[in-house]
């Protein structure tokens, strides 16, 4: 399993970076990202904590762990400059929280963070097809979540845009250690969101995709 989406103690998970990421190496992951909820208050806080955890389990575990962040509930028009600021700090995957049925995400947050060109548009809920075609042309990848919540709307994305022909990946959103999930568990939920057999092959190679370009 490939995770780009998790979340520690340094937002609201419960784990310490470290043993986040021992607990996916013993569930069988091959690589983790660690993506903590942030805004314009936390980003020089959180980055470089995650930044050193996770050079020293690269440099102990065979597991490679990935520095990023989830901006979340941002004003869209910061989405772009927060972006900047992240990568500058040595952010290697930014996410956006994306527009989710069950939270109040302001409108518009969707169109901004594709338009600022993030790695990952976190469970976009009922995201607007021009939309999906922008992050189409962009190369924006498209979460199905295995979260609870987030996830009711994981058809939707999934039709819209194999449809339109944009990138899907899957995460866990993992704030705890059930969260965490199994390649098999993964892939009956893709099933269970419409996507053929024959397509989640290249939706974990996406996964793999991100990886070769951090």
């Amino acid at each position: 399993m490939i995770d780009l989406h998790t979340h520690t103690l340094f937002s609201d998970g419960v784990l310490l970076p470290t043993e986040l990421v021992r607990r996916a190496l013993v569930k069988g992951y091959t690589a983790i990202a660690i993506t903590d909820h942030a805004d314009a208050s936390n980003l020089d806080f959180i980055i470089p904590r995650i930044i050193e955890a996770c050079r020293v389990v690269n440099s102990k575990w065979n597991i490679k762990a990935i520095p990023g962040v989830e901006l979340t509930h941002v004003p869209p028009d910061t989405i772009a400059d927060l972006t900047d600021e992240a990568r500058q700090l040595g952010a290697r995957l930014v996410l956006v929280h994306g527009e989710t049925i069950v939270e109040p995400v302001i409108p518009g947050t969707n169109r901004a963070a594709i338009e600022a060109g993030v790695d990952i548009l976190a469970h976009p809920g009922l995201i607007d097809k021009k939309d999906i075609q922008l992050a189409k042309k962009k190369g924006i990848y498209l979460e199905i979540t295995t979260r609870s919540g987030h996830s009711y709307t994981n058809g939707y994305v999934a039709s819209e845009a194999m449809k339109i022909g944009a990138k899907l990946i899957i995460n866990t959103d993992t704030h705890q250690p059930g969260d965490l999930v199994s390649d098999d568990t993964a892939e009956r939920i893709l099933l269970g969101a419409g996507v053929p057999q024959r397509m989640i092959k290249d939706i974990f190679i996406n996964s793999k995709n991100i990886i070769k370009k951090i």
